[in-house]
């Protein structure tokens, strides 16, 4: 089906890891789309009537039909736009991605978010650990691959965009040796290829505006301790 500016839409934040995931999945398959900005401290009422249970962004909507959670859309995309696959076509090989993209979410994001911006010292060291450990399996994982996909980038590596684009800058912003060549070779490798891969580069948004947003996060909060 031909996709056009008027039957796809897609509503974000800029400078949202979630939100470039999607965005990455449409640059890909070449999907034209209009791109509505949020305001996710007043939030409009197109997203709170498309995601009423989280009211977060992303949402996509196609043909006034509405998707939530950037995982779930990415597969729609990719089984609605059949060019340039995401997922691999073996069962088996599909279910891995699937696992290894849960498992990013389930035990990265949120450690290496409170590895940064929690006030309390224990708890922070807890999950800088938990980070550690979970950022060893992927790249044991990797092994000496270009991507998780292989030769190309795919499900995983674009779920895995949070790592390569967002915990440098939150691990800069608090001066903390989470994700380094030193510790993960591999997959700071790849995390290289994949900013550097000309469809992710042309969807990340500007690091700059991001370091300084996060940066002034991190000092209100040490300031309240």
């Amino acid at each position: 089906m031909a996709a056009n500016q008027e039957d796809v839409k897609l509503l974000g934040a800029t400078g949202s890891p979630f939100v470039c995931r999607v965005q990455i999945a449409l640059k890909l398959k070449g999907v034209q789309y209009k791109f509505l900005e949020e305001n996710l401290r007043n939030k409009s009422e197109l997203l709170l009537k498309s995601n009423p249970v989280h009211k977060k962004v992303p949402v996509f909507i196609h043909n006034e039909k509405p998707i939530a959670e950037s995982l779930v859309i990415v597969e729609y995309i990719d089984e609605t736009w059949k060019n340039n696959p995401i997922l691999p076509s073996d069962p088996y090989q599909r279910a891995l991605a699937r696992f290894w993209s849960k498992f990013i979410d389930d035990k990265i994001v949120g450690a290496s978010w409170k590895s940064v911006f929690t006030v309390d010292e224990k708890e922070r060291e807890k999950n800088v650990e938990e980070s550690l450990e979970a950022l060893q399996f992927l790249e044991n994982e990797l092994q000496d691959k270009r991507f998780f996909g292989g030769d190309e980038f795919g499900f995983v590596d674009i779920a895995g965009v949070f790592i390569a684009f967002s915990i440098p800058i939150f691990q800069e912003v608090a001066g903390l040796q989470l994700f380094t060549s030193e510790k993960f070779p591999k997959l700071f490798k790849w995390s290289q290829e994949l900013i550097n891969h000309p469809v992710v580069k042309d969807v990340l948004p500007p690091r700059e505006p991001l370091f300084a947003f996060f940066k002034s996060l991190y000092e209100s909060l040490s300031a309240s301790k």
